[in-house]
């Protein structure tokens, strides 16, 4: 019997020193040299990654738990809106109104900062908002939805609801988050330019350290004996109830895991790109991360990586050549995938070979047959 190839440790760490290179040719050679890596490369790339986590966090709770969410951008953009405050407060008397307050205030006539701003000059408190401000979200709307015994695709529509929900509420300029302007026009992070090419390698190579820190600590769970629970819970919830196991708290810890990691995708996306709007928090985002995943293969982590870098990959040619042409694009994609390739483009990996068996060896059941 074959068995398909997998990717090892050793596969993943060569991928990532691999990937690690191009901050050190973008830093070592002048642009017009052959072997420069542009900023805007090292930034397109950079974004990928943070695309790619974003994923990774999605496949833990569908792909292994069977908890479809549709509105996992909410957590995205509000890991992004938690660094964006930061990065607004760095500016100083930069702005366009040399004012103390953010230019979008000013320009609001607003005349001091709202009280959930306190605090945002410190880098730290703002870190500590990235983790916590999805986290504490997604753990009340878990624990309310789980207990409740929703699921299936009651839940989803439920996630896709909140995160509509959130994306119009900061839409609303009397929130204090920039209305749809959103945030932007950075310029420091720590004291740096963020538009510096070490900056930009930095941040680079900061989301690819997360990326394969979060690759590891999934594999991780997964291959643990909590792993086992949750995809029981995926398989057969009902007979893990049997045994003995509430599926509630492990639904809980999986979803407000996947909502945290999401929230740093979405801190470590902003300075890359240097924007952060409440279109983040669109539902079409949401369903465009469910099909990273279903793409790269559901399920298998590594899918999820693959599939948001191939998705993003065709989405940034599609834009550029057929740029009226991507969402037709996307949903012929996608159906491809789920009629051709249900176990996405990681199951498309070729069988290992194995060696004849020895004249006196009799043939498995599974060779003969």
């Amino acid at each position: 019997m074959t068995k398909p190839r997998t990717f090892t440790g050793v596969s993943i760490a060569a991928l990532a020193l691999l990937a690690a290179l191009l901050p050190l040719l973008h830093l070592a050679f002048p642009p017009e040299h052959a072997l420069h890596v542009s900023g805007y490369t090292l930034a397109l790339v950079g974004k990928f990654m943070c695309y790619a986590l974003a994923a990774l966090a999605l496949d833990l709770v569908w792909g292994y738990t069977g908890i479809l969410s549709l509105g996992h951008a909410l957590f995205f953009a509000l890991g992004a809106y938690a660094h964006g405050m930061y990065l607004m407060r760095a500016i100083g008397r930069d702005g366009v109104y040399g004012s103390a307050l953010p230019d979008f205030m000013v320009f609001l006539d607003w005349q001091e900062l709202p009280w959930f701003w306190a605090m945002t000059d410190s880098f730290w408190y703002c870190m500590a908002l990235v983790v916590l401000a999805p986290g504490v979200l997604a753990f009340v709307f878990g624990y309310f939805a789980f207990r409740s015994r929703i699921k299936g695709v009651y839940f989803s529509i439920i996630t896709q609801a909140l995160a509509y929900a959130g994306m119009l509420l900061f839409f609303r300029n009397d929130t204090g988050f920039g209305g749809n302007n959103g945030f932007t026009d950075f310029r420091r992070i720590l004291g740096y330019d963020i538009t510096a090419p070490g900056t930009r390698a930095a941040l680079y190579l900061a989301t690819l350290v997360f990326l394969v820190g979060a690759l590891c600590l999934c594999r991780w769970l997964v291959a643990s004996r909590l792993g086992r629970i949750l995809q029981g819970v995926r398989d057969a919830e009902p007979r893990l109830m049997f045994l003995g196991y509430d599926p509630l708290w492990f639904k809980l810890f999986v979803w407000t895991l996947s909502a945290v990691l999401c929230g740093i995708a979405g801190a470590l996306y902003v300075p890359q790109v240097g924007i952060v709007n409440p279109s983040e928090m669109s539902p079409a985002n949401s369903i465009e991360m469910v099909i990273w995943v279903a793409v790269g293969g559901r399920g298998t982590l590594l899918g999820a990586i693959l599939g948001a870098f191939t998705v993003n990959g065709l989405k940034s040619w599609f834009t550029a050549a057929f740029p009226d042409l991507w969402l037709f694009a996307l949903g012929l994609l996608f159906i491809l995938v789920t009629l051709l390739m249900p176990k996405g483009l990681l199951g498309l990996r070729l069988p290992r070979r194995r060696p004849a068996p020895a004249a006196h060896e009799a043939p498995t059941l599974e060779e003969a047959a």
